[in-house]
């Protein structure tokens, strides 16, 4: 396999870090990026080739991509994968957390894919963007997270579309159930999002189920890449590509489920009875 220049977003740790490794491993350049100095002080020892970066910033951005492309010329494939998971009723989600949710979600896809459009079109790379099986199957108590990741595939769906006549790919990545930090980052964010007011103080056990749903019975990370990858660097790798516990099967239940009784299932899972 020829060595590609990978830049991955959000690489500090979970699928982040773990496709990284796996690149790596295969013999590309990787690139990749995180918002904390004593991460990227981490990646930086591991071998990588760091930038700091909070996709939320447009300067941090444009910065980055001009010296990429002074450095390398050209990227490979992207892979938006820098994001996080707001959890708690969606009523209870004030206007700040609405606005980061979305705008390290979904908005930075935009910017950070359009930076990098003209180094990917010198190589005629892949933008691959990660989304989630939350966009597909809405729980409670993780609407706002649930709301961002459907955007994801809804903008990854038009892009796909668009880049195609620039001759750039473009490709969702589907997790389910995978085993990083997200589940006690999001259990941790419940202290700040859940309101003392709330009319859902009662049901906060469900809340905290919700929270925690990610780290039951998940694929490991370093598997979860090993599959996306044998995909995603193949000769034509598929427009949507599903890894992980859960990836599949909770879409077939959400197709065959009539909507009351998956409404039902749910609520009963997240102790809304």
């Amino acid at each position: 396999m020829p060595t590609k220049t990978i830049l991955i977003t959000g690489a500090s740790s979970g699928i982040g870090l773990a496709l990284a490794q796996q690149c790596q491993a295969l013999g590309h350049k990787v690139l990749v990026t995180a918002r904390k100095p004593a991460d990227l002080e981490r990646l930086r020892a591991q071998g990588f080739i760091t930038y700091m970066l909070d996709v939320t910033d447009h300067a941090q951005i444009q910065q980055m991509f001009a010296t990429i492309s002074e450095h390398f010329g050209g990227i490979d494939l992207l892979i938006n994968n820098a994001g996080y998971g707001a959890m708690g009723p969606v009523l209870d989600t004030n206007a700040e957390v609405l606005q980061q949710q979305f705008s390290t979600n979904v908005f930075a896809i935009a910017h950070v894919s359009r930076a990098a459009l003209p180094l990917l079109q010198r190589n005629q790379g892949i933008i691959a963007n990660v989304g989630s099986v939350s966009a597909v199957v809405t729980t409670p108590f993780a609407g706002v997270y649930c709301a961002s990741k459907a955007a994801v595939h809804a903008l990854t769906d038009a892009m796909r579309m668009e880049l195609q006549p620039l001759g750039v790919k473009v490709v969702l990545i589907q997790p389910g159930a995978i085993a990083t930090g997200f589940a006690d980052t999001a259990s941790h964010g419940l202290r700040h999002w859940l309101a003392a007011d709330s009319p859902w103080q009662s049901f906060a056990a469900g809340i905290a189920a919700r929270a925690r749903a990610s780290a039951q019975n998940p694929t490991s990370a370093d598997k979860f890449a090993s599959q996306v990858l044998a995909k995603l660097l193949s000769a034509a790798p598929p427009s949507v590509i599903a890894a992980g516990n859960g990836s599949r099967s909770l879409v077939w239940l959400k197709l065959l489920l009539p909507r009351a009784l998956l409404d039902r299932i749910l609520q009963k899972r997240f102790g809304l009875r």
